[in-house]
């Protein structure tokens, strides 16, 4: 039973390709080439794709609410209209200006470690606890560096770095190799992440559960769901811990969080492949369904960094022993990932946020379902501002980060009421937005009574009693078979089938 799902039509069955999209009132919503972090086959095809019903989804009445109780409209705009409201110049990349952002991460990297290195010794600091909390403070502020790094490899991706693609990429290459972080591979699926963006079938990170999936997860039936007793804050938390910490290197081990749709991939690659460890799901496998075979070798580029990188740190360790790499490297390494993660989750989770179904999704509409945020000096400088300017990210990758505050002013006039941003309190508010989201959005399902298109809008709903509360559907009903020695089937008490 999904409650998602609505009757199809085989006959008005079409393939959607990239420059295509369920239907729709949104006329303009593919995505332009030269918004694709990457130029092969993989970034201007999905390999997710299969077919949809074209089928006519409109006539919604009922009203639509978030988990906050708001009304939600669905935008009306197009990304024609997004892209002219912008300046020309905002579009304008500069290679030296990249390259002097490159430079000035890598000298605070530098600097931080030699003063560290030089002065917060046994000489210099006797105290174990003193030098314990000064190191400490080394590696978060190599975090918030490293992840500087990490999002200018991410501004590389999407070629906004640079005019030139073959600068892009080898820098892009270079950094995020530094982080053991596969570039290529990355790049790819990261491109098809922003060419399905809130799409419940084929996005590729931090696809929502729906209401089934999360009710299998622990153990009961969908209907169940209204009545349980809330969460604990202890399974709160310790659910956020695992994800602030091992949800980087499980999306690129086993796809978790990733679209779990592989058999639609079309050239076969996926067939009987399911998101999990030694599935074959991953960012490190030329045969991983995830890419097409022309860019296989692309991913074996990004294995060649990885293992030049865990090279260098292997005889980094045999030579200064391996408790100061893990100084060093490892642990700003684990806030990397945390920054990473958590930066990620929140542009995409909120109880602001809709997703939508195959037949509603359309770019246009994929892309407002994320949210700006305010993390302060640390996100404007530090984190190079893409806490801040993420929405107008999602419509133009390509305009580089020192352009996007002055290019999301532009959109918000376009954007209106569906521009959505949660600046309240600036980084504290940030940190608190991940607890309250881990809270409140735990599963997605349309709105009590919506029809027609709104059946394909998805929000957030909790077990906490917090917020808008879940639907309350029906236990499944036995209903006899006709004729002699008639068995019982299970028919639903709901038509959310």
């Amino acid at each position: 039973m999904a409650t998602t799902a609505r009757a199809q039509n085989p006959v008005l069955k079409r393939t959607v390709t990239s420059d295509s999209s369920p239907s729709s009132s949104v006329n303009s919503v593919s995505v332009s080439p030269a918004d694709s972090p990457s130029q092969s086959r993989s970034a201007t095809s999905l390999s997710s794709l299969g077919s949809v019903d074209d089928v006519d989804v409109k006539g919604n009445r009922i009203p639509l609410y978030d988990t906050y109780g708001n009304q939600f409209e669905i935008p009306d705009y197009t990304i024609k209209q997004i892209r002219d409201a912008i300046p020309a110049h905002c579009f304008e990349r500069s290679a030296a200006k990249g390259l002097y952002y490159v430079a000035r991460d890598f000298v605070s990297l530098a600097t931080t470690f030699y003063l560290f290195n030089t002065y917060v010794t046994p000489e210099n600091v006797p105290s174990t606890a003193a030098r314990a909390a000064l190191w400490t403070v080394y590696t978060v502020l190599q975090g918030f560096f490293g992840t500087g790094v990490w999002i200018l490899a991410h501004e590389c991706g999407h070629q906004a770095f640079s005019p030139s693609k073959t600068l892009n990429d080898t820098v892009g290459w270079v950094l995020h190799s530094f982080l053991l972080v596969p570039y290529f591979s990355w790049k790819i699926s990261h491109g098809k992440h922003h060419k399905a963006t809130g799409n419940m079938e084929r996005d590729m990170v931090f696809v929502p559960k729906t209401r089934e999936r999360y009710a299998s997860r622990i153990g009961k039936m969908a209907h169940e769901l209204a009545e349980l007793a809330e969460e604990t804050p202890i399974a709160t938390a310790i659910h956020l811990f695992g994800q602030q910490i091992g949800g980087w290197p499980a999306y690129l081990f086993a796809n978790v969080t990733g679209h779990n749709n592989h058999d639609r991939q079309p050239e076969g690659k996926g067939k009987g492949k399911k998101n999990g460890l030694f599935s074959g799901v991953n960012h490190f496998n030329p045969s991983s369904p995830l890419y097409e075979k022309r860019d296989e070798h692309l991913i074996l580029l990004s294995d060649l960094g990885l293992a030049i990188t865990l090279g260098v740190l292997f005889l980094i360790g045999k030579n200064y022993g391996w408790a100061n790499v893990m100084v060093w490297y490892g642990v700003p390494y684990l806030w990397v990932n945390h920054w990473l993660v958590a930066i990620t989750f929140l542009q995409h989770t909120d109880p602001q946020l809709p997703h939508y179904d195959a037949h509603t999704w359309t770019f246009t509409r994929g892309a407002a379902a994320t949210i700006d945020r305010e993390f302060g000096f640390i996100g404007r400088q530090l984190l190079h501002g893409i806490v801040e300017t993420h929405v107008l990210h999602h419509y133009v990758s390509t305009i580089p980060f020192y352009n996007a505050d002055e290019a999301t002013e532009a959109i918000k006039k376009v954007m209106g009421k569906h521009y959505r941003a949660d600046v309240k309190d600036g980084p504290v508010g940030f940190l608190r937005a991940l607890w309250r989201s881990a809270r409140m959005c735990q599963w997605v399902e349309p709105s009590e009574g919506a029809e027609g298109e709104g059946k394909g809008v998805l929000f957030f709903r909790n077990r906490n009693g917090l917020g808008v509360p879940p639907q309350k559907i029906s236990a499944p009903v036995a209903k006899p078979t006709a004729g002699k020695g008639a068995k019982m089937e299970i028919g639903s008490g709901s038509d959310l089938e």
